[in-house]
C-alpha cells in the first residue's frame, strides 16, 4: 500500500513538473521571440500550450508504465441527460447573471450607444451592431459548449482528468479540488504577466493580474473538479471550460472605456466573477471530505488493467 501511494505522489510531481516546464517553455517563445501579445503568433503558441495538460497526462503514464486504462474521456450520457443539459446551457446563464451582479456593485460601466460593438460591426462587412451582438448571444447560448471544446479538452484530460484523480487517491476529495484549481491557475502566470485578460496597464501589475486570475481560475476549476467526478468524465468540464470561454469577454464589447479589468466586467474580474464564487462555494461545502483509500480506489475498479482511482465522490 505504502508503496503505491509513492508511486502516485511521483507520478503527480512528475505529471506537474511537465506540464509547467513544456507550457511555460512555450509561453515564454513570445517574449523571446519579440512577438506582441494577442497577435495571431501569439495567439496560435497559447492555443498551442492548452495542449500540454494532455501531453503531459500521455507522457507521464508513458513514463511511469501506467499504461491508458481510464482518460476519463468517455462521456457517460445515458442516465445524466438532466446534468449535461446543465452542464450545456448553465455556463451561459452563470455568465449573464455575472454582468447582471456587476451591473448592480458598479453601475455605470454599461455603455448603452455600445461603441465598441458598433466599431467591431463596421469592420465586418456592414453588419449592424444588433445583429452582432445577436451573433454574440447565439454564440454563447447555442454552441459555446462546443466551440472551444478541442482546446479546452487538451487543458481538462490533464487537469481534472490526470491531477484530480491522483490527488484524490492521496487527499480527500475537497483537498483534492482546492489543490488542482490552485495549481492550474498557478500554469497561467506567464500569460497573465504578458497581459492575458486584464492587459499590462492596470495599478499593481502584474501582481493583482495574476492574482485576480487565479482567484477566478480557482472558483471555476472547483465547479468543473465536481461535475468532472460526478459524472466520471473530462468532458463536462471541457464542456463548460468551453462556453466560459466563449462568453467571458462580451461584458467588455459592451462597456465604457476605463474600467478596471482586475474588477469587472468580465467574470475574471474579482466583482465580475462572484456568481462563480458563490456555487463553487457551494459545491465545495458539499463534497465529501473522507480521504479516500488506495485499497477503497483500487478495489472498486480491480476489473481494469490500468485503472488509478474511483470517480465517486466521498461521503
Amino acid at each position: 500500500m505504502e508503496q503505491t501511494k509513492t508511486m502516485v505522489k511521483k507520478r503527480v510531481i512528475l505529471f506537474v513538473a511537465l506540464t509547467f516546464v513544456i507550457a511555460w517553455i512555450i509561453f515564454l517563445l513570445i517574449p523571446l521571440r519579440g512577438l506582441t501579445y494577442g497577435k495571431v503568433t501569439s495567439i496560435v503558441i497559447i492555443a498551442v500550450a492548452m495542449f500540454v495538460p494532455a501531453l503531459s497526462s500521455i507522457l507521464t503514464r508513458l513514463i511511469t508504465k501506467e499504461g491508458f486504462g481510464d482518460m476519463y474521456l468517455r462521456p457517460h450520457f445515458k442516465g445524466n441527460m438532466k446534468r449535461y443539459l446543465l452542464v450545456y446551457f448553465g455556463p451561459a446563464a452563470l455568465l449573464f447573471l455575472s454582468a447582471a451582479v456587476f451591473s448592480l456593485i458598479s453601475p455605470g460601466w454599461f455603455d448603452p450607444e455600445l461603441t465598441t460593438l458598433k466599431n467591431s460591426a463596421a469592420h465586418m462587412g456592414g453588419l449592424t451592431t444588433n445583429n452582432l451582438l445577436l451573433i454574440y448571444m447565439v454564440v454563447i447560448i447555442i454552441i459555446g459548449p462546443l466551440i472551444n471544446i478541442i482546446p479546452t479538452l487538451g487543458e481538462e484530460l490533464g487537469w481534472r482528468g490526470y491531477l484530480l484523480p491522483k490527488l484524490r487517491m492521496l487527499l480527500s476529495d475537497r483537498a483534492a479540488l482546492v489543490i488542482t484549481a490552485i495549481i492550474h491557475g498557478a500554469w497561467h502566470i506567464p500569460v497573465i504577466v504578458m497581459g492575458h485578460n486584464y492587459g499590462t496597464r492596470y495599478i499593481g501589475y502584474p501582481w493583482l493580474g495574476i492574482l485576480a486570475m487565479m482567484v477566478f481560475i480557482f472558483w471555476l476549476g472547483i465547479i468543473e473538479g465536481v461535475v468532472s467526478i460526478k459524472l466520471d468524465s473530462v468532458v463536462p468540464a471541457a464542456m463548460i471550460h468551453s462556453a466560459t470561454n466563449a462568453g467571458a469577454g462580451l461584458p467588455m464589447l459592451l462597456a465604457k472605456g476605463g474600467y478596471n479589468p482586475i474588477l469587472g466586467p468580465a467574470v475574471t474580474g474579482l466583482i465580475g466573477g462572484l456568481p462563480f464564487m458563490v456555487l463553487a462555494v457551494v459545491l465545495l461545502m458539499k463534497t465529501g471530505h473522507r480521504v479516500k483509500t488506495l485499497a477503497a480506489a483500487s478495489s472498486t475498479t480491480k476489473h481494469t488493467k490500468y485503472n488509478v482511482f474511483a470517480p465517486k465522490l466521498s461521503k
